[in-house]
């Protein structure tokens, strides 16, 4: 329960940001791609997973990737299962570095209709939310994805999140509700005025005990989620990078003074297998310290 506590404190108040190291299944070889381990470098599922739990832990071991910058990471729940240096990733995260751990449950989504992508079925989720708390985990991330301003569909993306985060605070855990809003849709920001509201609304319907964090694509006009982050029954706001390079996703989190960034993509830019350990701490310093200062 301290642990909990701190690890609350430190989500509501702390200065830094989330580092999102969740890709699963449908994001890996992409990122292992960025990363310069092609296809031909693995054999089999197995082996894929071995290359980019590889790149967690050298992110994760990395000399800058402390809670000064760092105040939590999101992981794949077949990451549960990993260790670094011996210690279960979630275990090492708190323990030895005192950076918030988060859990990724979504299954990934279902295919378009009324404008956006619902999120499939997660049949079992009580026991991996268990497991998960019993694990250390302090929340969880599910994400769903918004392409165009369609009322029906981005009120039906709202209401299955929150259905989602009612069912993961009964669980005692805090959720990221992920309605992510497409940088390449034409009414994005239309699409965001929508999302808000429906976001105000579920969030005015939760209970004193309910308390959730939001990530949000970064939006089209500066500040607009300030009320969201200013709700009681909201822990913090925080960004996804969306597509945007590390640069540009900086250059808007920094307009934004209620929001932190939970990047992944502009968190892995630039960094290469091939790169010497000096070469990668270099790299993966000056993305940390870009995401931070415009986190702060």
């Amino acid at each position: 329960m301290a642990d909990l506590a701190a690890m609350r404190a430190q989500m509501e108040t702390g200065k830094g940001f989330i580092a999102a190291l969740d890709q699963s299944g449908g994001s890996t070889p992409k990122a292992l791609a960025l990363y310069g381990v092609d296809a031909a470098g693995y054999g089999s599922e197995e082996e894929m997973f071995a290359e980019i739990q590889n790149m967690r832990a050298r992110i994760i071991l990395a000399p800058d990737f402390t809670n000064q910058k760092v105040i939590g990471a999101i992981l794949f729940e077949r990451t549960l299962n990993e260790k670094i240096n011996g210690t279960p990733v979630a275990e090492f995260l708190w323990g030895e570095k005192q950076i918030v751990p988060f859990l990724k449950i979504d299954k990934g989504l279902q295919d378009e209709a009324d404008g956006v992508q619902l999120m499939k079925p997660m049949p079992g989720l009580d026991d991996v939310l268990k497991r998960a708390a019993g694990m250390g985990i302090f929340g969880t991330k599910e994400r769903s994805v918004i392409h165009e301003a369609n009322e029906a569909g981005i009120k039906a993306v709202v209401a299955q999140q929150f259905d989602v985060a009612r069912q993961v605070c009964a669980a005692g855990l805090v959720p990221i509700v992920e309605p992510e809003v497409s940088i390449k849709s034409a009414t994005k920001a239309e699409a965001e005025a929508i999302m808000r509201d429906a976001i105000l609304a579920e969030l005015d319907g939760l209970s004193d005990d309910q308390t959730v964090m939001l990530k949000l694509t970064l939006p089209s006009e500066a500040n607009f989620f300030d009320v969201l982050a200013d709700h009681p029954r909201v822990l913090r706001v925080v960004a996804l990078s969306g597509g945007y390079s590390t640069d540009e996703a900086c250059s808007l989190l920094s307009q934004n003074g209620k929001m932190i960034a939970s990047f992944s993509r502009a968190l892995t830019e630039g960094l290469l297998q091939q790169m010497s350990d000096d070469e990668f701490a270099a790299a993966i310093g000056s993305n940390i310290d870009k995401i931070y200062r415009a986190s702060a």
